[in-house]
């Protein structure tokens, strides 16, 4: 930044006046933590991606607590050693990035992290039956089931698509089909609830209109009630 020093502050553009006021929080002696609220917000996706590398950098070399608040789960993801969500003023989850992905310990956390974030399906329990939507699950041994759940979450990277009926599946509608490059993204319909499917470019791939049958339960699906994990 030497040479804007000599420039007038009115005279930066956005992302040069978060630059300085970054270089200001960090040159200064007396400072034991850094609060930066969405400083990258305004910063063109090129220079973005270097300065999160900077940053990081920055804290490694100065061991200093930088508190980061983000609306964007990727530099939340990416940035921090604990991710702290919150939502209505209330925090919701703190951990790390793992912990945050594998097991949300409330719906909005499983909304928020991921794309597309976690799927959601209302359930009903008793004993180790499970329906969905009035639709009975198969459910295997190795998962023991909480009575008191009344909704189940599972990730797209995790549901796993079979053409056939098999024990432990649900029928589903196939109405979209993404091809993003990395993965292909299937949006299917179980009764009125739409089910995201993340497949591998390299999978067997539905078309829209067809039927297809989707592994809702296994060790990586969570339960809620209440919109907390049980």
């Amino acid at each position: 930044m030497s040479h804007q020093l000599d420039m007038r502050a009115a005279g930066l553009s956005a992302d040069q006046k978060q630059k300085i006021s970054l270089g200001r929080g960090l040159v200064r002696p007396d400072v034991s933590a850094v609060l930066f609220d969405e400083p990258l917000t305004v910063i063109d996706p090129h220079l973005k991606w270097q300065l999160r590398r900077k940053l990081k950098q920055i804290h490694h070399e100065l061991k200093l607590t930088l508190i980061y608040v983000t609306h964007d789960q990727v530099e939340a993801l990416t940035f921090a050693d604990e991710v702290v969500v919150m939502t209505r003023g209330k925090a919701v989850q703190v951990g790390t990035a793992e912990a945050l992905f594998e097991r949300p310990a409330h719906t909005f956390v499983g909304h928020f992290i991921g794309s597309p974030g976690m799927n959601f399906l209302p359930i009903h329990i008793e004993g180790q039956m499970c329906s969905v939507h009035g639709h009975p699950i198969t459910i295997p041994d190795s998962v023991k089931l909480p009575e008191q759940a009344t909704k189940l979450g599972i990730r797209p990277e995790y549901l796993r698509v079979s053409p056939t009926e098999q024990p432990g599946t649900l029928k589903a509608d196939v109405t979209q089909v993404q091809d993003v490059g990395t993965y292909i993204l299937l949006t299917c319909q179980i009764d009125q609830t739409l089910v995201r499917v993340r497949l591998s470019p390299q999978s067997q791939r539905p078309e829209p209109g067809d039927v297809v049958h989707l592994h809702l339960i296994d060790s990586h699906t969570c339960f809620y009630h209440d919109e907390e994990l049980v």
